[in-house]
């Protein structure tokens, strides 16, 4: 008995450890192994637009996919990551106010990664992709009272 009761916690914590893990991409880019994430703590997923306006966005999704469109062009399918450490630690340059990361994506197709910035401001409560492309993160509780 004692040995199925070591065997169960045995499976227990070894299957916690490996979800507990942060999921990482490697890529190849210039010759040079990069690593990336879609998890850095904080909800990045979800539409960012040029301010004021409905289009063209950019769509990122928990799962590492998204839609990528810019100025008056069709939308496009891509993957993308946060760039990090080979054991899943986001990497990135604290400011002042911000905090900025790599952002890796690749259109659907293409065969080339590129990158960009992705800026937090968690003061504004704003993340910026692109250096145009913004999107509110505030608290969700406190925009549903605002709504109310």
């Amino acid at each position: 008995m004692k040995i199925i009761k070591l065997l169960l916690l045995t499976l227990f914590v070894g299957s916690s450890q490996l979800h507990a893990q942060a999921k990482v991409t490697s890529i190849i880019y210039k010759f040079h192994e990069h690593f990336m994430t879609t998890d850095i703590g904080l909800p990045i997923e979800g539409i960012y637009l040029i301010e004021g306006t409905k289009k063209p966005i950019i769509q990122i999704n928990a799962d590492g996919t998204g839609i990528f469109q810019l100025e008056n062009l069709s939308k496009k399918e891509m993957v993308w990551g946060i760039k990090c450490s080979d054991e899943g630690i986001p990497i990135y340059k604290e400011g002042y106010d911000s905090s900025a990361y790599t952002f890796w994506y690749k259109l659907v197709g293409t065969g080339e990664w590129l990158y960009t910035q992705f800026l937090i401001l968690p003061n504004k409560k704003k993340m910026y992709l692109m250096g145009d492309r913004v999107k509110d993160y505030g608290d969700v509780e406190a925009k549903n009272q605002e709504s109310n």
